[in-house]
């Protein structure tokens, strides 16, 4: 719900001003332990919740990373581009390097550390980027040290890889296109309102997926973590306290509600609610919410062939676009001519 809210929603409305490319970053997805036997399914899975969402394929090129062999090409090059310490200094391979420290020395883990991917992951996504040359990247705030790094990879390939004088530059350095924060591009987990919602965290609990049921929606937000204080506010009226968890379920609530709903006109609405009363409001307008996304996804994934038939031709486009940047990169770098 908050990658929807704060992503995949803004991602619907820049089709209408914006040429785009959006893949299902399969080879990401590998970085960290997988299911082997479920990688094709949930590849196809997340296809189709795109679409659900509202990507039109009409209007943007959709496809899979993996499809396309110019993201793992480039992404090699761009390795042997790119210091490693750049890539030591990125926070989320830090803190991924750590939560696998203490999977293993809990027993659960392996001994072994993080793979190699997972320090080289923001060189394939500054390929996913750069071999598009893209104005603007649209990216939320825990992935803007990522977009930076992008930049100062094309910046670096751009002055070491330089052509004669007056030839264009290697590759165009994007800006951050920002969502919009009033969007709900801070939706919090259901466990702990001071952490972002994430559909990588251990406990499903802490999240509403999109495809949730009903009944499933409402067992989660029933067990939504919240505060002994009376009325459903964002903040205490009587100490000025802050609320997270209250504040952020009010922000879920306004969300659900559509975008003519304020988060300050809900909260006036609630204010004097208790708990038992609020909570059953926010779990029904979740599943009234998801409910249309729910039945097209249902209907695309019936017909797995049109779907294929999309992804097919999204890759089809994308290597179109992606084969001459990695020509030109090869040629840059001194490379043999196939």
């Amino acid at each position: 719900m908050g990658n929807y809210l704060g992503a995949i929603k803004s991602w619907v409305a820049l089709q209408e001003e914006y040429e785009n490319y959006f893949c299902v970053v399969d080879l990401h997805a590998v970085t960290t332990p997988f299911d082997r036997t479920r990688v094709a399914a949930e590849t196809l899975n997340t296809a189709a919740l795109f679409l659900a969402c509202g990507i039109d394929p009409e209007k943007s090129c959709v496809f899979v990373q993996s499809h396309v062999a110019a993201h793992s090409e480039l992404a090699w090059l761009l390795n042997c581009s790119t210091p490693l310490a750049w890539l030591e200094r990125m926070t989320q391979f830090r803190e991924k390097q750590r939560e696998g420290a203490a999977a293993a020395s809990g027993g659960s883990g392996t001994d072994e550390g993080a793979g190699v991917g997972l320090l080289s992951y923001p060189t394939l996504m500054a390929a996913d980027i750069l071999l598009y040359g893209p104005h603007l990247v649209p990216v939320g705030a825990d992935q803007r040290q990522h977009l930076e790094l992008t930049r100062d990879i094309a910046r670096r390939c751009n002055r070491i890889y330089r052509g004669p004088k007056g030839t264009p530059s290697l590759f165009r350095v994007p800006e951050a296109l920002i969502p919009d924060a009033e969007g709900g591009a801070r939706i919090m987990s259901l466990d702990d309102g001071t952490a972002k919602m994430s559909k990588s965290a251990p406990r499903d609990a802490s999240r509403i997926n999109l495809l949730d049921s009903p009944d499933l929606i409402a067992r989660k937000i029933k067990r939504a973590k919240t505060d002994d204080m009376l009325g459903v506010t964002a903040i205490d009226e009587k100490t000025g306290a802050s609320r997270p968890e209250c504040a952020n379920l009010l922000a879920i609530y306004a969300a659900a509600r559509g975008d003519d709903v304020t988060p300050a006109a809900v909260a006036e609405e609630c204010r004097a609610m208790s708990w038992g009363q609020f909570k059953p409001l926010l779990a029904d307008a979740l599943a009234a919410y998801l409910a249309p996304i729910q039945t097209e996804y249902a209907l695309l994934r019936e017909d797995e062939a049109h779907l294929r038939s999309v992804l097919r031709a999204g890759a089809a486009r994308a290597t179109a676009e992606a084969s001459p940047t990695v020509a030109r990169v090869r040629d840059a770098m001194g490379f043999l001519a196939p």
